[in-house]
């Protein structure tokens, strides 16, 4: 049986909403409403749509802020929606992860196809621990509820440790030199990269790792940075 493909529309007018939703069912998906940021947030992270159409002027958050808390930890193709006309504006919601902009009015064609062409492109490998919980040696990750969990247990994680895990899962597989972590977590501040790092992976081999001594989820690359193990 073939799922149907779900959107979630993010707009604060209701004949917008209408008109999508009504496209989408035309081909054979289901559309979740919300009216604002908030509720949009919180269904993207209960009902995982395969894509999500998002207005840039919405009542209580600015949809390019939206677009950039989806990506901390969703991969989740954004067709951004917006009255604004301005390259400077698209070049912002382009630049904030959305994949593409479509102005108001537009043809309700032009909206399917566009939709269909981004289910297409929408193959690609999901951001580990976002777009479904990571799972690893009994600990549990899930970056879009900020929740880690290891054997069924809470894990209490720090900002800092929290900023830190969240970089090297979403890299996960893949070597991050010091350089890349601390500026991900701290900055671009002065001070030493390393020594920050060697204290802060510290901390989260103790909280996670089965035997610290010898991680196997956070791996060191010897003088080159730290990698979150992929699983394979």
């Amino acid at each position: 049986m073939t799922t149907r493909p779900s959107l979630l529309v993010i707009d604060d007018e209701p004949a917008i909403r209408s008109i999508i939703r009504a496209a989408v069912e035309d081909d054979g998906g289901v559309a979740f409403e919300a009216a604002n940021a908030a509720t949009g947030l919180e269904l993207a992270r209960r009902e995982r749509p395969a894509l999500i159409v998002l207005d840039l002027g919405l009542p209580d958050q600015d949809g390019v802020d939206v677009c950039r808390s989806l990506r901390e930890w969703s991969s989740v193709p954004i067709l951004v929606l917006s009255a604004r006309h301005s390259d400077a504006e698209k070049a912002r919601a382009l630049d904030a992860g959305a994949d593409d902009y479509l102005t108001k009015p537009f043809s309700t064609i032009e909206l399917q196809a566009r939709l269909r062409a981004m289910l297409r492109r929408a193959r690609m490998a999901p951001v580990p621990g976002g777009d479904a919980p990571l799972v690893r040696d009994g600990v549990v990750i899930d970056l879009a509820n900020r929740q880690v969990t290891q054997h069924g247990m809470p894990v209490h994680l720090t900002p800092t440790e929290w900023e830190l895990l969240r970089a090297l899962v979403t890299h996960a597989g893949r070597t991050m030199t010091h350089k890349q972590l601390f500026d991900a977590v701290w900055g671009r501040h002065h001070g030493d990269a390393q020594q920050y790092l060697r204290v802060y992976i510290g901390h989260l081999r103790r909280k996670l790792e089965t035997d610290p001594l010898r991680p196997t989820l956070i791996v060191t690359e010897g003088g080159v940075g730290y990698r979150f193990a992929d699983g394979h």
